[in-house]
């Protein structure tokens, strides 16, 4: 009897502190919405870019800094992927992003697991989808995040915080995550630099051989982009197996407590 009346009154408190929760998320996107509406946050984001290019050394922590703010306040990180391209070139961008991403996509995990997971389950509690998902990784763990990060079945920002309601580890979410999301980083990268290696050839800063170091550039980014979109393929059709569209279609309800 005393442990139900605990139990009906840890519910009770839930309910009532939950409406709160739920108010809060919704006036912090309101706010991020208004913000986007008022000020130009592309314009401003190519500024900061090329700001972030004078500071040397400090400019790659304050990009990655800015890329986990980005990640965890649910905004597009496309533009700083490719910019990050064109002001770092191929190598020092594919790491900056890749270490960014994965500390982003880390920090999203744990605020879904301990900090906002009433508001992310109600946020994914009617996709089937999430629930097949779910309970793919209860039984594969880490092979299905590898899985979803290459060949990605919801919005990037959305399945960070939502891997939070899984039974996935958080060492082998980050793992996997990091890995699984080399190859679309790698591509989006190689696209800012080749775009960084046009203007400079436009300004007439490339000297010798700039033709045929193009040729090569454009060259290396179709294999890349061939390579991704095979990884993709076989990515896609392993979920199918371990996700069948039968288990897609079951009971809707959201992820299970880890």
């Amino acid at each position: 009897m005393a442990e139900a009346a605990m139990e009906q009154q840890h519910q009770g408190a839930k309910r009532r502190t939950f409406p709160w929760k739920i108010a809060g998320l919704v006036g912090i996107v309101a706010v991020l919405v208004a913000i986007n509406q008022i000020f130009p946050l592309d314009e401003y984001t190519v500024n900061f870019l090329r700001w972030v290019e004078g500071l040397g050394i400090w400019g790659y922590l304050v990009f990655a800094l800015l890329y986990i703010l980005f990640t965890v306040l649910f905004l597009p990180g496309f533009i700083l992927t490719v910019g990050a391209g064109t002001i770092f070139g191929l190598l020092w961008g594919f790491i900056v992003v890749s270490i960014g991403s994965t500390i982003g996509a880390s920090l999203a995990f744990l605020i879904g697991r301990f900090v906002a997971r009433d508001a992310i389950e109600k946020k994914v509690s009617g996709s089937a989808k999430f629930a097949a998902v779910d309970r793919a990784v209860a039984d594969r763990g880490w092979k299905i995040v590898f899985l979803t990060r290459l060949s990605p079945v919801f919005p990037f920002n959305l399945i960070n915080y939502a891997y939070g309601l899984t039974k996935v580890k958080f060492w082998h979410y980050a793992l996997a995550s990091w890995i699984g999301m080399m190859p679309g980083t790698l591509v989006y990268v190689y696209i800012g630099a080749l775009a960084g290696t046009v203007a400079q050839a436009a300004a007439g800063e490339v000297e010798g051989g700039g033709t045929g170091r193009m040729i090569i550039n454009v060259v290396g980014l179709l294999a890349a982009i061939a390579v991704t979109a095979y990884v993709t393929q076989v990515a896609r059709k392993a979920l199918a197996e371990a996700v069948p569209e039968e288990d897609k279609e079951a009971r809707p309800e959201a992820g299970s407590n880890p």
